[in-house]
């Protein structure tokens, strides 16, 4: 067929539509796990490797912003900013690093005590060396997992965010925007919401999917 998955009120092919949006789903979701991972980690090791009140300062702040519900933050940051990619990849990145803080510092807080971090720190190894070299290597596959799970989460995000009308902009398509458009006639339209609603379904599951067989593999003292 000329269409596979029809047209929408435009006459604009809906199977283009859900395509190009992929990557407008995907980039979002990429850059925003990375500055989740950037801002996350460097707490959460500060926090874990410091003690002491530099670690309640960052855990107390980090507690604060826990106890805001994400979406009701995703969606406050957002309506104050113009609505863009750009903006959505920095109001999810900025919103969503807590949860990875507080696993890193754990893990920071476990393997501090081991010998061989015992071991550099009697040998006068400076304090960031032996954070870098002994303790984050350490963290490494938490926080492989907990980008991959991040993934499905931040694509979740932009998508609401754009079917608020917070997202991507028009002409841009985004699978939450053609959700949006599509609501208007579903009775009679039922591919305009279908498709990219599957489309944001099995890309989410798909990462669930591989999170959990990352932790299964990197981390099974967690899986279990």
């Amino acid at each position: 067929p000329e269409h596979w998955f029809g047209t929408d009120r435009q006459t604009r092919d809906v199977f283009s539509r859900v395509l190009v949006a992929s990557q407008v789903s995907l980039s979002v979701g990429f850059v925003s796990v990375v500055l989740i991972m950037v801002i996350g980690v460097t707490l959460g090791a500060i926090a874990g490797s410091s003690g002491g009140a530099v670690d309640d300062l960052i855990m107390r702040f980090t507690d604060i912003v826990l106890a805001i519900p994400q979406l009701f933050l995703v969606i406050a940051a957002a309506a104050l900013f113009t609505p863009s990619l750009t903006t959505t990849m920095l109001v999810i990145g900025l919103t969503s690093w807590m949860s990875t803080a507080r696993l890193v510092r754990g893990e920071f807080l476990r393997t501090r005590t081991l010998d061989f971090v015992l071991a550099a720190r009697a040998l006068g190894a400076p304090a960031w060396r032996i954070m870098l070299r002994h303790l984050l290597p350490q963290a490494v596959a938490v926080i492989i997992v907990q980008a991959t799970l991040w993934l499905s989460t931040a694509v979740l995000l932009e998508s609401t965010l754009s079917f608020l009308g917070l997202g991507a902009q028009p002409p841009t398509p985004s699978w939450g925007g053609m959700l949006a458009d599509g609501r208007v006639d579903m009775q009679r339209a039922w591919w305009e919401t279908v498709f990219p609603g599957a489309a944001i379904f099995i890309t989410v599951l798909a990462f669930n999917l591989v999170g959990d067989g990352l932790r299964d593999a990197l981390d099974p003292r967690r899986s279990n």
